[in-house]
């Protein structure tokens, strides 16, 4: 499965599951067509946002300044815009797979 992000005219948005209250922060994987990130936030007051904000950014190598949400703030499904960065970059900096077409896919396994 492949993550789904969408390039904008100034950047990447990005579809997050969090996983608040996680024993450390890390990348959990992808899950549901978003990338799982475990933060040791609680989900409240927005301290989980604020350290999905921070770790994105450090993980992206970007300022977490350029990291916003976009929707999301009180649930654990959520949209984030990383200004500056295209779609490529955020594949190759966070390890993520992407899927190949169904046809190609197909094409190599009849070889």
């Amino acid at each position: 499965m492949s993550v789904d992000l969408r390039e904008e005219d100034d950047g990447v948005a990005i579809r997050v599951r969090v996983q608040p209250r996680a024993s450390h922060d890390a990348l959990g994987g992808e899950r549901e067509g978003a990338i799982v990130v475990r933060l040791t936030a609680p989900p409240v007051e927005g301290r989980a946002n604020a350290a999905l904000s921070r770790f994105l950014g450090k993980a992206l190598n970007v300022a977490p300044s350029r990291v916003t949400l976009l929707a999301g703030a009180s649930g654990r499904d959520k949209r984030v815009h990383v200004r500056g960065l295209v779609a490529s970059e955020v594949v190759r900096r966070l390890g993520l797979t992407k899927a190949a077409p169904a046809d190609a896919a197909a094409q190599r396994r009849a070889r």
